[in-house]
C-alpha cells in the first residue's frame, strides 16, 4: 500500500525509480512506494529532472507544484505535491495518484 501523507503544503509520497529503462512508465508499487521506470541515467540530476517532468505529464499537475524533498541521490525518493493551484486539493491529488496505481495493478 502506498504511503500517502498530508503535509502543511499538500501531499507527500514515496517513489522508487528505476533509471536507464527502455521507456518511461509507472509499473505499480514497490513496497510502500510508487515504482517508476525512467529512460534518463542517474547522472547529474537527469533522472530527477525527468522524474518531475514525467510525474507532471501523467498527473496533469504542474512541475512547479512538485518537488523531490529527500532522496536526490537515491532510488527511493520523497515527492511533495503542493496544493497551491486553483482547484487542486489534497483529496484531488490523492485521487490522481490512486488512479495511477489502480491502472497498473488491475
Amino acid at each position: 500500500m502506498l504511503d500517502l501523507r498530508k503535509t502543511s503544503a499538500g501531499i507527500c509520497f514515496k517513489i522508487h525509480v528505476q533509471p536507464k529503462a527502455s521507456k518511461n512508465a509507472v509499473t505499480g508499487l514497490y513496497d510502500d512506494a510508487l515504482k517508476i521506470r525512467l529512460t534518463a541515467p542517474p547522472v547529474d540530476g537527469a533522472a530527477n529532472k525527468m522524474c518531475i517532468a514525467f510525474l507532471s505529464k501523467i498527473t496533469g499537475i504542474s512541475k512547479s507544484a512538485m518537488a523531490i524533498v529527500s532522496g536526490q541521490t537515491s532510488r527511493t525518493k520523497q515527492i511533495e505535491i503542493q496544493c497551491e493551484e486553483p482547484g487542486l486539493t489534497r483529496e484531488a491529488v490523492i485521487e490522481i495518484i490512486n488512479q495511477l496505481i489502480n491502472a497498473k495493478t488491475s
